[in-house]
């Protein structure tokens, strides 16, 4: 098996300084726990806000789990059908976190606090700068804090979940453009 070391870049924009991966882009992993339902929903609607808004060059998405189970499997069917029925395809294979992502990533955004828990104690190094909660990127009226797991649930439970990534990625695609661009508004 070959492994690489990740070399890390940093780029002066605007005046400030961002870190990037060596392809030049910002990168960012969203967690749940099998990597099978939440994750991937989150990573398909944040790479369709990505493209519709042409910053696929500049930003880099890939979702992952804290629980290696379900390795190389689609989404959940369900998840995948509810999500085509808005336009989504999620065709991301399942995958766990490994060490190389806390250095390789700049945003390493939680579904949840077990996940954000599980996520803090498999990091060796601290990652409080990267770890970010989904939660805190859901809208004014929302009445939950996190991205509840739709596993277990019914319809409804993915259509939520779906709802939850759709409101929470586009304010997290606004703090994303503030990062990269820390002096416009």
């Amino acid at each position: 098996m070959y492994f690489c070391r990740y070399r890390r870049e940093v780029h002066k924009k605007n005046g400030n300084f961002a870190v990037m991966e060596d392809n030049g882009k910002y990168k960012v992993l969203f967690v749940c726990l099998g990597n099978i339902c939440r994750s991937p929903a989150a990573q398909g609607v944040m790479q369709r806000l990505l493209d519709d808004q042409g910053l696929d060059k500049e930003v880099e998405v890939d979702s992952a789990g804290t629980y290696g189970g379900h390795e190389g499997q689609l989404p959940d069917y369900r998840m995948r059908r509810h999500a085509a029925m808005r336009g989504y395809d999620l065709t991301h294979r399942s995958r766990p976190v490994r060490q190389p992502d806390f250095a390789t990533f700049d945003m390493i955004v939680a579904m949840d606090d077990a996940n954000a828990r599980d996520l803090r104690r498999m990091a060796r190094t601290d990652i409080t700068h990267r770890l970010v909660m989904m939660g805190d990127y859901l809208g004014p009226g929302q009445r939950h804090s996190y991205v509840p797991d739709p596993y277990y649930g019914g319809a409804e439970d993915f259509e939520l979940a779906l709802d939850l990534c759709e409101d929470a990625c586009r304010n997290l695609l606004a703090e994303i453009k503030r990062r990269l661009n820390p002096g416009s508004r």
